[in-house]
């Protein structure tokens, strides 16, 4: 069996080897022909000689090296393209995920899943990274119907035919499911061991949860009117022409029937005509989007 373990790394230092060391022993117990990528993200410590030195010292072993933090989806999009596995498992460099979750893993895809989601239901992260964590993964299962708790999680198991199939960009990375459904492919989860972090500092900051509320604005749309943009553009364009229109009738009545001026009206008729506009926008928007879903069905 081919295996591809993914790994973004960012100031690492303290955990790299460990991690590698463990991953070759999950290899060698259930004889798996693997490989691990490393993804520097721009360390600015020891993980460039670290993960240099076991590039080296392991023909299994590789090393890309980004010479700036790009971020993670930025990662792990390099990790997708230069895997060469049957299955691909990513997980932190900061051994909170543990090795030995590979098998459980890959044992599941063999049931015919397409990813795999470990859920940390015991987390080792303080409060202020676990309530925001939760109230995230509520939001994100009400919105894709995907019923996993722990969208977060970066020990992920997939065939190699969704990571091919998915691109990530900005902070993609923990939408890769709903991403995936997108094109059709199924996912569940296992509860995963998560230890606490022994090294290193957390990446996590408030920031994210800002970058998460427009992700999450994207991947609704994505998730819902990827192939059909008019019904997204087409009803909020008929609810503003419609509203347009009805305070042009409005202010039309209040001329002629109780003897009003349009001067004393004239902000509703400027926004009246601002709604029509904007309706007649939006309702052109789908249309291309419409067009172009078309032609790109034809292409395929």
């Amino acid at each position: 069996m081919n295996v591809s373990i993914v790994v973004p790394a960012y100031n690492e230092e303290g955990t790299i080897k460990e991690l590698a060391a463990q991953v070759l022993g999950i290899f060698k117990q259930y004889n798996y022909e693997g490989e691990i990528i490393f993804i520097n993200d721009g360390s600015t410590d020891a993980t460039t000689e670290h993960c240099e030195s076991l590039a080296k010292e392991h023909e299994n072993i590789h090393h890309i090296h980004f010479h700036r933090n790009k971020g993670k989806a930025a990662g792990l999009q390099a990790g997708f393209d230069a895997a060469k596995g049957d299955f691909v498992i990513t997980m932190d460099a900061d051994l909170q995920d543990d090795p030995k979750e590979i098998p459980k893993l890959i044992a599941k895809l063999e049931e015919g899943w397409d990813i795999v989601s470990g859920w940390k239901k015991k987390r080792h992260d303080p409060i202020t990274k676990r309530w925001p964590s939760k109230l995230f993964n509520w939001a994100a299962r009400v919105m894709s119907g995907i019923k996993i708790h722990d969208f977060n999680c970066g020990l992920k198991a997939y065939r190699n035919e969704v990571t091919k199939s998915v691109k990530l960009y900005g902070e993609m990375h923990r939408w890769i499911p709903v991403l995936a459904k997108v094109e059709g492919f199924k996912t569940t989860e296992i509860v995963v061991t998560h230890h606490p972090r022994t090294s290193g500092v957390s990446k996590y900051g408030f920031s994210r949860t800002f970058k998460g509320f427009f992700d999450f604005m994207t991947i609704f749309f994505l998730s819902r009117f990827t192939m059909r943009p008019m019904h997204f553009f087409g009803f909020f364009g008929l609810l503003a022409a419609t509203a347009g229109l009805v305070i042009e009738v409005l202010v039309l009545i209040y001329k002629y029937a109780y003897g009003h001026s349009f001067q004393s009206h004239m902000a509703m008729l400027i926004l009246g005509v601002l709604l029509i506009v904007l309706g007649v926008q939006l309702f052109s928007i789908g249309l291309i989007g419409e067009m172009l879903v078309y032609q790109n069905k034809k292409k395929k």
